[in-house]
């Protein structure tokens, strides 16, 4: 019974309650007092140079998969993907990214478009035909990251 409860307040199926809780550690883990600003372990994974950006965008792949598997349409897909590569590529800028990984969450936008499907009806209709598409993508990205963070560390240690 407590179990239906729960899915009714949220009606998200119980194979994404994990992308609900790694959302929250992701995007709103701690708080900053003075600023009452929530934040999560994003930031601060993103603070790691050259890995980081890359680890927060595979945690964060891995979850829009998982929600395309359950029944995440084409379009939702797409929506949640770019989310995440805006995240990602401004993410991996020195400073800027670890600023605005703070304030812009990917994860938390993604997970509520993916409630909106659930609870409004919104964004209707099978991703099955384009996952190995979003995986694909999903990868490539992740390479020109890896890509990027290798050619600056590589410029970082030829300065000295």
């Amino acid at each position: 019974m407590e179990e239906q409860t729960e899915k009714q307040q949220n009606n998200l199926p119980k194979e994404l309650k994990w992308v609900e809780r790694v959302t929250g550690i992701m995007d709103d883990s701690f708080k900053l007092p003075i600023l009452n600003k929530r934040f999560g372990l994003d930031p601060i994974i993103g603070l790691i140079p050259g890995v980081g950006e890359a680890v927060s965008y595979s945690i964060s792949s891995l979850m829009i998969l998982s929600m395309v598997k359950h029944g995440a349409s084409g379009r939702l897909a797409i929506l949640m993907i770019g989310n995440l590569l805006i995240d990602s590529i401004i993410g991996a800028i020195p400073f800027l990214g670890d600023i605005f990984d703070f304030a812009k969450k990917a994860n938390r936008k993604n997970l509520r478009l993916m409630q909106e499907h659930y609870e409004e009806g919104k964004h209707k209709g099978s991703a099955k035909g384009t996952l190995l598409l979003i995986f694909g993508v999903l990868v490539l990205v992740m390479f020109i990251l890896f890509f990027i963070v290798w050619k600056a560390m590589a410029y970082l240690v030829g300065l000295f």
